[in-house]
């Protein structure tokens, strides 16, 4: 697309490379037809190894199991999606088509750019596309508009179906025309400028009125659009009842566009991936992505690819520009001498060096304020250069998280003697290297070892069949992918069958963010049974989310597997599935139920998305009796207590037996668990001690957060925020001192003697950080925007970005509660005692 700081432009180590002309013209796409995906996974989602569990026809029933209303609704919002991208496509189509015309009109005369022949093949069947499609839209959009439950579209469906010829012709030609349009953007300076540099206009209600993109990505679309048909065509069956008039002919031009897809594939899939070894015998490539390897006690990103019977791990050669890029082997296993080592053998291993989890945070919060700053210059329209360079710094800052962020060891060994070590961000990518190695190694393999010239021919080979491209980081997306969710998923696991025998089981879930995976919550293990019931719900915090996996484990309790390694896992997977996060499914207010089917078993699970901007709202309680939502000083009178009971007890209970739990304050507890608890508190129930000696260590610390995120103005104020914000920003250390102790003897005595207390509560619990891996800074980040959002948002007239509002404001806010954490011991009397001392000015 228009900006990509891919692979090759940066060496495994992110040093900048100088810029390459186009490669790729000899790769034959592979299109994926398998209606597993989701929509916003085309043949470029495949790229990523971003393999989706299917999710069964059954799952949300069809016709008569459940309410064809809501299945109608679900139909509307998967077409409003769809009719969305199918507008993007048009306008794709309508920018490459544009220098058609002054092409055929140069054709003709002494100073052709290029001839006739070239220009048909370069745009051949671009034109009877674009009419297929600008016709499909416009008889589509009335229907979605004007939508009622009557409404049939079915057949405009089989129409663009029975019209896939067209495709085929394109398809055929696809790898003549890329080849064609490299070969005129060398030989013509001015086709160059044209091809690198296409206009495509935004849609009707974007802001930006145009994007660039080059000729090359254009040309791709289509092939990407076939199979983005047929997966809607999926998902509008998955929610069409079955005695609908529409029913028979989506199922027609399905079937009609899977059957055109797997013609398509025996075509194309050998020329992708195949290699031919000197015997004669076909090499093919399984799988490549990025890894960060550990060598030499230093972290480096390569980019590995696995074959039928080799692992080979490359990093990009520097090359000069105009030359071929090409990858440099650092090294290969041949399948047959590769093993996993067990983890006694991996304790001779070198250590994994551990990125403190603030230095990360802090990463993550410069990469959002650098988002916030390139969406302010494209708002004011700003210079294309300043945004170049926002790119750029933030290709750097993701880079350094992609490279840094990973901690979950990947071993590699050679029986000939050497060890490799790869670190992961989640254990579903893991297994999925690990399962696509296995699953070769059944085959018969023969040990080899590959002379100097087979070797260089293998690695010469990977340029051209690798299936992902760019380094996975949101710099490198294109301007019309989705940007991801930005606020609170909640998920409720339900329940699993399908398991043969009993075992101890329980689920992760893992989201991504910053463009790599990372796990966020666990279920508790459920004993010795061949179908759990969790029933536990998690609110898990999305930034920039596309995709949701859920991992089904085995709980391993014998001691002589356990690893020294903290990192390593050593659970067995039962199962894995994905599904993609939807943003128009997933932004309902009702909870959507859905299963993920993997390796036979189904796991149960609903989910209900809420929008950062709305998660941060506070709403004072009706009721003022209880404890939730009620003023802090209302709540201390009716005590008659100074620091609020479900203070106290929560801290309680979190220092006689949580201080040492990893993860303490970050771990989602259960949300069901939380909301007993909160039950409880407000009822002031008698049952309150009991109920907390029994609770999970992680719903006590939620049910604590949640009560001050629930307070009808926040701990520290709203009167005093403005202040705490210029206070905070202050670079004389004097002047920051006296100001920052004057606006806490500001506060309220409930909330400052209530403050000291967590103060001091939340110090003792980064004492223990070697165990509980909870430092100043990652409790600030949890505890700083609890106890200092305000509860109107200051920034409401100006919002853009989800993500905006948050990355500025929560970065001062986290600054704020970590100069105290900071500040040697404050006592409320030594403050009090203090005041004449200091100006009254805050």
């Amino acid at each position: 697309a228009d900006f990509n700081y891919g692979v090759d432009e940066y060496d495994a180590e992110g040093n900048e490379e100088p810029k390459a002309l186009p490669e790729g013209s000899e790769t034959m796409p592979y299109i994926d037809e398998s209606p597993t995906m989701s929509p916003q996974l085309s043949a470029r989602g495949q790229e990523s190894g971003d393999g989706v569990s299917p999710t069964p026809t059954n799952s949300l029933g069809t016709g008569g199991d459940r309410d064809a209303g809501k299945g109608l609704e679900m139909r509307k919002l998967v077409l409003s999606g769809f009719l969305a991208s199918e507008e993007i496509y048009i306008n794709q189509l309508e920018a490459l088509l544009l220098p058609m015309k002054p092409l055929k009109a140069t054709a003709t005369t002494s100073q052709p750019v290029l001839t006739l022949q070239q220009i048909e093949t370069i745009f051949y069947k671009i034109q009877d596309i674009y009419e297929i499609h600008k016709e499909f839209y416009d008889s589509l959009c009335p229907k979605v508009q004007q939508w009622d439950s009557n409404i049939t579209m079915g057949h405009l469906f089989q129409k663009l179906a029975s019209q896939l010829g067209v495709y085929k012709a394109f398809v055929d030609n696809y790898k003549v025309a890329l080849e064609t349009a490299e070969k005129c953007s060398q030989s013509n300076y001015q086709f160059q400028k044209i091809s690198e540099e296409l206009k495509v206009k935004g849609p009707k209600d974007s802001k930006e009125s145009h994007t660039s993109v080059t000729m090359e990505a254009l040309l791709y679309k289509p092939i990407d659009r076939v199979t983005r048909s047929t997966l809607v065509l999926h998902d509008l069956l998955k929610h069409t009842p079955t005695d609908h008039p529409d029913y028979p002919l989506l199922q027609d031009a399905l079937r009609i566009s899977q059957n055109f897809l797997s013609s398509i594939n025996e075509d194309i899939d050998p020329r992708r991936t195949a290699v031919t070894t000197p015997k004669g015998e076909t090499r093919q490539l399984v799988k490549d992505g990025f890894l960060v390897e550990l060598s030499e006690g230093s972290r480096k990103l390569r980019h590995v690819f696995l074959f039928t019977d080799v692992l080979l791990c490359a990093k990009l050669k520097k090359t000069a520009v105009g030359k071929h890029q090409q990858y440099d082997c650092k090294w290969y296993v041949p399948l047959a001498d590769l093993v996993f080592p067990s983890p006694e053998e991996s304790e001779h291993c070198p250590q994994v060096h551990v990125i403190p989890d603030h230095e990360l945070e802090d990463m993550k919060m410069k990469i959002s304020a650098i988002k916030s700053e390139m969406q302010k210059e494209k708002a004011n329209k700003g210079q294309s250069r300043a945004i170049e360079r926002l790119k750029k710094k933030m290709f750097e800052n993701e880079f350094w998280l992609l490279l840094n962020s990973p901690a979950i060891p990947f071993r590699i060994h050679n029986r000939n003697g050497k060890s490799y070590l790869f670190l992961l961000s989640s254990d579903y990518e893991r297994s999925e290297w690990r399962e696509a190695i296995q699953k070769l190694q059944k085959k018969d393999l023969q040990a080899f070892v590959l002379s100097s010239v087979e070797l260089q021919v293998l690695t010469g080979s990977c340029f051209k069949l690798r299936t992902v491209h760019n380094i996975p980081v949101t710099s490198n997306k294109d301007d019309d992918e989705s940007p991801g969710l930005y606020g609170f998923l909640h998920v409720i696991v339900h329940s699993a069958k399908g398991f043969k025998q009993s075992a101890n089981l329980y689920c992760t879930l893992e989201v991504d963010s910053f463009g790599y995976f990372v796990s966020k919550a666990k279920t508790r293990v459920f004993r010795d049974t061949t179908e759990p019931q969790w029933n536990e719900e998690f609110e898990i915090e999305l930034e920039g989310s596309q995709s949701l996996r859920i991992l089904c484990y085995e709980k391993c309790y014998d001691k002589t597997k356990l690893n020294k390694d903290n990192n390593e896992i050593v659970d067995k997977i039962m199962g894995k599935g994905q599904i993609q996060l939807d943003p128009q499914a997933v932004q309902t207010k009702n909870w959507h139920m859905d299963v993920i089917e993997m390796n036979g078993i189904k796991v149960e699970f609903s989910m209900k998305f809420t929008s950062r901007d709305m998660s941060l709202k506070r709403t004072p309680s009706k009721k003022q009796t209880g404890v939730f939502g009620v003023k802090i000083s209302v709540v201390t009178k009716r005590e008659r207590s100074k620091v609020p009971y479900i203070v106290r007890q929560c801290i309680e209970e979190v220092e006689k037996r949580g201080i040492e739990e990893v993860g303490i304050y970050r771990i989602s507890g259960v949300a069901t668990d939380i909301q007993a608890l909160k039950a409880v508190f407000d009822a002031n129930n008698k049952d309150i001690l009991v109920m907390l000696s029994d609770m999970d260590i992680n719903a006590i610390a939620g049910t604590l957060k949640l009560y001050f995120r629930e307070l009808p103005e926040p701990l520290l104020t709203d009167r005093l925020y403005p202040a705490f914000m210029e206070g905070i920003a202050l670079s004389d250390p004097a002047a920051k001192e006296n100001c920052m102790m004057h606006l806490l003897r500001s506060l309220p005595d409930p909330n400052l003697i209530t403050f000291l207390f967590l103060l001091e509560h939340l110090k003792r619990v980064a004492e223990k950080e070697p165990i509980n891996k909870m430092s100043l800074h990652n409790l600030a980040t949890v505890f700083g925007p609890t106890l200092l959002r305000p509860s109107e948002g200051e920034s409401k007239g100006h919002l853009t970005l989800a993500s905006d509002i948050w990355s500025h404001d929560v970065m001062a806010q986290v600054q704020v509660l970590l100069y105290y954490l900071q500040h040697p011991p404050i006592s409320f009397t030594e403050l009090k005692r203090n005041t004449l001392y200091f100006s009254t000015d805050v």
